[in-house]
């Protein structure tokens, strides 16, 4: 009996990318380095989803284009303070920025609301 979420191959897209992580320092490297964008990404989605909005509904609040939210929500590209200053105002929530400092274990951070 095959496997709940396995691929047609036998390994679920989570299983191969540990196994790749294993292998390859270059793709960890990419993989932490795209990591908070994709942090990014799935707020985006979230709120988005929260407000029954598709990208291209988003994009017009916005003042953008439909593919600058699917580059965003890709979770593969950067994206500026002031475009994710725009989804939140669009999305009619906050935007909150700060600093962390301290050991990960007990992090202090400084907020600020934007």
């Amino acid at each position: 009996m095959k496997n709940v979420g396995s691929s047609p191959v036998g390994a679920t897209a989570a299983e191969a990318a540990a196994r790749r992580a294993a292998r390859s320092p270059e793709y960890r490297a990419e993989r932490d380095r795209l990591r908070e964008f994709e942090d990014i990404a799935r707020l985006v989605i979230r709120f988005r989803a929260k407000h029954n909005l598709t990208q291209q509904e988003l994009a017009r609040l916005v003042g953008t284009s439909h593919s600058a939210i699917s580059r965003i929500e890709s979770g593969q590209h950067k994206t500026s303070v002031e475009t994710l200053r725009r989804i939140a105002k669009a999305l009619g929530v906050r935007l909150v920025v700060g600093f962390e400092s301290g050991p990960p274990e007990q992090p202090e951070r400084e907020l600020v609301a934007l």
